[in-house]
């Protein structure tokens, strides 16, 4: 008679079957254990799989449709920003590829430097050598300078 054991991967349990004379060194109580222990997952540990169950592997925001092959480069973005408010319902996700979910918070980073609202981070986006005074020539680079005059100008300075 074969040998059945059970296995857990991603939460789904499946059934592998040993030929006669291969034994797995377990028991019905080791492996009942060991898969109630492989389900005991702390809260919002795997809301990427449902996400993806509830809304379906489709980017809402460019409709690009992924596949088994493909289905890492959508992710689940948290529409209140709050990674720990993860209801069951999905309610506060939307998926997004890769590259809809990079612009949507590179989009906000951008807009709250231009609005002279960026935090305490921003020299580390563009370069800003403080032995050169601001202007032409200051040491912020292309994208710093031509940055500096778009918020000067709409300061009206």
């Amino acid at each position: 008679m074969a040998k059945v054991s059970f296995g857990s991967k991603w939460g789904r349990v499946s059934a592998n079957v040993s030929k006669k004379g291969e034994s797995s060194g377990k028991t019905a109580e080791e492996i009942v254990r060991g898969l109630k222990k492989a389900a005991q997952k702390t809260p919002g540990e795997d809301y990427r799989e449902r996400s993806l169950a509830i809304h379906g592997l489709v980017c809402a925001r460019c409709g690009r449709e992924f596949d088994a092959l493909n289905r890492q480069l959508l992710t689940v973005h948290h529409k209140d920003g709050n990674h720990l408010n993860n209801p069951p319902d999905g309610s506060n996700w939307e998926n997004l590829c890769v590259y809809c979910h990079e612009d949507i918070h590179s989009r906000g980073v951008l807009g709250d430097y231009l609005e002279g609202a960026a935090p305490a981070r921003d020299t580390a986006l563009v370069f800003r050598d403080e032995s050169k005074p601001e202007g032409p020539g200051s040491g912020l680079g292309l994208l710093g300078e031509k940055l500096a005059r778009a918020i000067k100008e709409k300061q009206g300075k």
